[in-house]
Formats: C-alpha cells, sequence, structure tokens
C-alpha cells in the first residue's frame, strides 16, 4: 500500500473519532475497575466482621453448652434425691406428690 493512501486513511477526524471511542471505553473501564476495587474493599471488611462475630458466636455457644452441662447435672442430682414412688408406696409411707416421675421417664 502507497504511504499516501495509509495517510489519507487515517486522517484527522478519523484520528480523532477513534480516540474518542477508545477514551470512552478506557473511561468506562476505569470506572468499572474502580468500582470493583471498592468492592472489593468493603467485602474483606463484611468478612473480617462475620469473622470475629462467628468467634464470638462459637465462645457464647461453648459458655452455653457448658451452662447446659451443669444445669443437667444439677437436674440429675434432684432427680436422683427424689424417692421413687413405688417404693415408697410399698413401704407404706406417704406420697408428697403424685406428680413424681422416675428418672428414666425425664431423660
Amino acid at each position: 500500500m502507497p504511504a499516501n493512501r495509509l495517510v489519507n486513511r487515517l486522517t484527522p477526524n478519523r484520528l480523532r473519532l477513534y480516540s474518542n471511542v477508545m477514551i470512552s471505553d478506557f473511561s468506562l473501564l476505569a470506572q468499572k475497575v474502580s468500582e470493583l476495587a471498592e468492592l472489593t474493599q468493603f467485602l474483606r471488611r463484611e468478612n473480617a466482621a462475620v469473622r470475629a462475630e462467628s468467634v464470638t458466636l462459637a465462645e457464647q455457644n461453648a459458655e452455653l453448652r457448658q451452662r447446659m452441662q451443669q444445669a443437667h447435672e444439677r437436674v440429675a442430682a434432684l432427680l436422683s434425691r427424689i424417692p421413687d414412688p413405688e417404693a415408697v408406696l410399698a413401704t407404706g409411707s406417704e406420697v408428697v406428690s403424685e406428680q413424681v416421675l422416675p428418672p428414666q421417664a425425664i431423660a
């Protein structure tokens, strides 16, 4: 291709139009990259907050499990101290309450 034909193809108008389109594309791309960077930072902060909350909830869960175990042990100790209603009836003693349940009925 002769040099003068190449010069005719790259006229200032075509060059300017091409440059404006590319500038617009690059501006759009830069805006999207900026939005992606902001979203990434937001998600990193949110992820850190969720991890911290997860640790706190795990600690609370462990504490509640321990308290439930202690309560279970206290109830089991109380139930073991309640006399068996059938044994009380067999000995002829008075039954204090008809609501007494054997320990195996509660477990």
